[in-house]
């Protein structure tokens, strides 16, 4: 049991930290997109916004 506990943290450890940073890129790739800074734009100004 101890053997495929630690099987399983190490497979864990390494692929979940694959994991987190692959999806850590591609958020800031969104983010940082060109064709996104329209949208952005509009979300930045939409609480000045007096239109209802």
């Amino acid at each position: 049991m101890s053997d495929i506990y630690t099987s399983l943290a190490e497979f864990a450890q390494t692929w979940g930290l694959v994991l987190f940073v692959v999806g850590f890129l591609g958020v800031v790739m969104y983010a940082l997109a060109p064709r996104n800074k329209k949208k952005f734009d509009r979300a930045a100004r939409m609480p000045l916004d007096e239109d209802e």
